[in-house]
């Protein structure tokens, strides 16, 4: 299997508001050049050296998925992850998330598998931040 990253895709509504959430409540970097919207095409992050996040408007994502259909915003199938270094982090994460338009799902609140948190970005994704 070749080494290159993983691409997770997402289905989203509106590529401007994906652009702005993630750069402003993750801090991601996008890859590619702007298009004729200002927003790079494809919309893909970095996550880390292993994975990209990759938003395709809802039509353009049913391309890709064939006879499946697309959930609808707000059913879920998947919970993407993401590991903090300390409680702190993940208050800080959510709330940066928050303030950037997420909605909290989850507040920030010691579990038996660490200390969790978990937002739901503009098209309904959910992210779970934890600190082990």
């Amino acid at each position: 299997m070749p080494a290159s990253p993983v691409i997770v895709s997402l289905p989203i509504a509106d590529r401007p508001t994906s652009y702005r959430f993630y750069s402003e409540a993750l801090g991601l970097a996008t890859i590619g050049e702007p298009a004729a919207d200002g927003v790079p095409e494809p919309l893909q992050f970095v996550v880390n050296d292993g994975l990209r996040l990759m938003l395709v408007p809802s039509g353009g994502f049913g391309w890709v998925i064939g006879d499946h259909e697309v959930a609808g915003r707000g059913h879920s199938e998947c919970v993407l992850g993401l590991a903090a270094e300390s409680p702190a982090e993940v208050q800080r994460i959510v709330d940066r998330a928050r303030s950037a338009g997420a909605r909290v799902v989850t507040p920030p609140a010691d579990q038996p598998w660490g200390h969790v948190g978990t937002f739901a970005d503009p098209d309904g994704h959910l992210w779970m931040v934890t600190a082990g």
